[in-house]
Order: C-alpha cells, then structure tokens, then sequence
C-alpha cells in the first residue's frame, strides 16, 4: 500500500471540504448535499469555494437551475468517491469483524428458492453474524442504503463492483404433469401453445419458442397475468395454471419430487447470470468475505 510522507499530507485540503465536494458530485446539487450532511447550503458552498481555492480552479460550473463538473472536477470526484468507500470499508471491519448482521440485498425467488434451502450452514458456521434479506429487483445504491452485499441478475457489468458468478440464469418451460395430461401429454414444443402461458409477454419466451422452430407471433398479444417473479409463476405451474418458464438450477427440488415436469432438454441463454455484488473497497470487510466465501463454496458443491 502506498504511504503519505509528512508533506504529501500538509498539503491535503481539509477533509470537511473533500466530503462536502464529494456529496456535491454525486447529487449535482448544493441544496440536498448540505441536507445530507446536515448543514446550510452557505456552510457548503464556502466548503466547495475553500477546496476550489486550494486546487487553483473550479470544480463546478454554476448554471441556472443546474450545476456540473468540470474537467478538473470529474477527474477528482471518482478518486474521492473511492477513498471515502475504502474509509467506510475500513471502519467497518475495525467496528465489527465478522459479526454484527449482514444485509444482503437479492432477488426474491434467489431467496426462497436457493438461499433459503442453504443458508443454515452459513448461520452454523458464523453464529455471531445474523443475515437480514432484503428482496427487491431494484439494484441498489451502496453508498446511500444500509446494504453489504447483493445478489443480481444480468450481463455482470457493473463499474466499480466486485462480481463472481453464483448460477447461469437460462430459461426453459415447465409444468404440471396434471397440466400436460389434460392434453393427452406434450409431445413437441408446439404443443405448449395449447395450454394457458403464464407472462406470455416474456421475452424469454419469444427465445425459447424461436430457438425450438415454433412460431409463436400471436404469443404477446394473449392475455395473462405478470407475477414479477420466477417463485410466482413457479407456484401458479404447480397449481396447474399455466406454463412457466423458468431458471432450471432454482427449481431442481420442484422437478425432482415431480410436482414440475421441463419436458423438452431444450434451454434458453440469453448471457445472463446471477453474480453476487459488492463494492470493490469492501472486499476485505470480514463479514462480507465470510459470506462470499461460504457461498461460492455452496455453489461449487452443487
């Protein structure tokens, strides 16, 4: 790590300043940076004037209605941003070590249909560490809301975050055996178009359908409900309503005692994963370390 001499540190600005400049450019607001840090919009632009004066230029362009950054300004402000998620990060570790509770923000039916099947081995080898479940689709903002860690779907591109890939997110058809009887069984892909679809607006299934030589055009226009999530239409399938297509790895206990049948091997895969998700500055933090390394051990046993 790279140490600061003496001299390097005298001429730091004062850190009042860096952390008002910091909520500045992450708002592009004077107004709500100084709500955020608790002081008067005049106590935070004399902060900004003070830290301006000690770099030699502005950092913000005043505009009507609108503030931005300068090129010296968006040069300084990602460096800012991480030194302040390395001090959080930091802290953290020093205040609670591996206990305390983690919050882990992830995808509904990641949580009831994985996590929920494994996460007893993790409260048993750290029982000092309670785990709080946040499940929401939204991505969240670690600098602003109480989260540790996430687990997300997609391509696995998200600046300045530490990523490791849990499942591949790959779609097929699944049903009811009750459902496939009551038309004699389903015998080729086509035949799926017989029966209600749950979310036909799904773009998986315009793919899936694609991908099998079935043309499926009238498919969006039917009419059916959006549940929002894989556990949802997992739960209508199995009751008989419909069928869902959904992510093989979180329904393999549905499928193995039968109350879901996938009845062609054909899979979707449009890229996407599920990847567990943390800022690159907290990597070192030891509750966050002791839970991606209990679930990337899980994965790997399965």
């Amino acid at each position: 790590m790279p140490e600061l001499n003496p001299r390097q540190l005298s001429q730091l600005p004062p850190l009042a300043a860096i952390r008002v400049f910091e909520a500045v450019a992450r708002h592009l607001s004077f107004t709500k940076a100084a709500e955020e840090l608790g002081m008067t919009q005049a106590a935070a632009s004399y902060q900004i004037k003070l830290l301006e004066e000690r770099v030699g230029g502005p950092l913000f362009l005043r505009r009507p209605k609108q503030i931005v950054l300068t090129e010296a300004g968006q040069r300084m402000a990602p460096a800012v941003s991480e030194a302040f998620a390395l001090l959080s990060g930091a802290y953290a570790a020093a205040r609670t070590g591996a206990d305390g509770v983690l919050c882990v923000s992830t995808l509904l039916t990641f949580a009831s249909n994985w996590l929920a099947q494994h996460l007893g081995s993790f409260q048993l080898a750290h029982p000092s560490l309670a785990v709080r479940l946040d499940t929401s689709n939204r991505l969240v903002d670690f600098a602003r809301e109480d989260i540790d860690i996430a687990i997300r779907s997609g391509g696995g591109n998200w600046p300045g975050m530490e990523v490791h890939k849990l499942l591949d997110a790959d779609f097929t058809p699944m049903l009811s055996p009750k459902l496939a009887a009551s038309i004699g069984g389903v015998k080729e892909p086509a035949d799926l178009l017989r029966l209600p679809i749950l979310d036909p607006s799904d773009i998986w299934w315009r793919d899936w359908f694609a991908a099998a030589g079935v043309q499926s055009h009238d498919l969006a226009a039917r009419p059916g409900s959006s549940m929002g999530a894989q556990a949802y239409e997992a739960n209508a399938a199995i009751a008989g309503q419909g069928v869902a297509i959904l992510t093989r790895a979180l329904f393999k206990t549905e499928l193995a005692d039968g109350r879901l049948i996938q009845p062609f091997d054909l899979v979707g895969d449009d890229g996407h994963a599920y990847w567990l998700v943390y800022p690159e500055a907290r990597r070192n933090v030891p509750k966050i370390r002791a839970f991606r390394d209990w679930v990337l051990a899980e994965i790997a046993c399965q």
